[in-house]
């Protein structure tokens, strides 16, 4: 009996020895996977944050050597951009990764799913080649159309993987029942099963913004930019992306601070963009709690 202790005492030391040793290392692997996102906001903050003013914001750019001006326009058209990619990418995205969810092993839903694994895997520059071959070459100019939609096809694998991806984690006795109360297979999907998982496609949906409203080398191709305000479609125009890129490449030291201070608003926008996102599910959950 004695023996059995000294054995059990044994075993309970060395179990807690691996329990600190494996906290320890999952403490270093998570700063190691931190400490670089930490670094870089940091340094964007730093280089960015001495030219951020009011005007910066509500101000057109304005030519080398003439002080002040800002992204005024770039902000208006980064809005557009997005704005149009997600409007055509959200409902087409939740469509298809309804379907692949309800039909994973048909053949439609496996062209489905293999042909987002293949987009989601298209370098965005060669999307933007594909947008400037099909819409801006046909039109003959540039359009902020055009950049909408190169951003729809960056959004839309990520909204069809993440759709689908959270419609399986939704319990299969909730579809069921539903089915067996007489509700036709499209109503269930429509209003029990997306509003069960709506929390995820949500997240999904934030997910396709932060990665479209970052990308720079479509706009080349198709929405090209513009130093003057437009809110016309039709006509090319400003991204912060693309401001970025050219303030970056000039060679005058104030446009690279205004390059800085466009990165910081960009991740600013992306980051409260995803704050939202949280506390949007947060309280929707909340509620859906007192009311049930």
């Amino acid at each position: 009996m004695r023996n059995f202790s000294a054995y059990s005492a044994r075993r309970k030391s060395w179990r807690k020895f691996v329990n600190i040793c494996m906290l320890t290392f999952s403490g270093i692997a998570t700063g190691i996977v931190v400490a670089p996102l930490l670094w870089i906001l940091g340094y964007v903050f730093s280089q960015g944050w001495p030219a951020i003013n009011l005007q910066f914001f509500t101000e057109l750019p304005t030519p080398v050597g003439v002080p002040g001006g800002g992204i005024a326009n770039a902000l208006v058209g980064s809005l557009m951009t997005v704005g149009l990619g997600l409007l055509i990418a959200a409902p087409i995205g939740i469509l298809a990764g309804l379907y692949a969810a309800a039909h994973p092993e048909s053949i439609l839903g496996l062209i489905v799913r293999f042909g987002t694994d293949v987009i989601s895997g298209v370098p965005s520059i060669v999307m933007g080649i594909f947008a400037y071959t099909i819409i801006v070459l046909p039109q003959k100019h540039f359009s902020a159309f055009s950049g909408g939609v190169v951003l729809a096809f960056i959004m839309l694998p990520i909204i069809v993987r993440t759709t689908e991806e959270m419609l399986k984690l939704v319990p299969a006795t909730l579809r069921e029942a539903s089915v067996a109360l007489g509700a036709a297979e499209w109503k269930t999907a429509f209003s029990v099963i997306l509003p069960t998982a709506f929390n995820g496609v949500l997240t999904g949906l934030m997910l396709a913004i932060a990665r479209a409203a970052g990308e720079a080398a479509p706009m080349l191709f198709t929405a090209f930019g513009n130093p003057f305000m437009n809110m016309d479609f039709n006509q090319p125009a400003a991204t912060l992306p693309h401001m970025i890129f050219v303030y970056a490449i000039s060679p005058y030291d104030d446009w690279h601070a205004k390059a800085w201070a466009t990165a910081l608003v960009l991740i600013v926008l992306v980051l409260v963009l995803n704050i939202l996102a949280r506390l949007f599910t947060w309280w929707r959950a909340r509620n859906l709690g007192n009311v049930s």
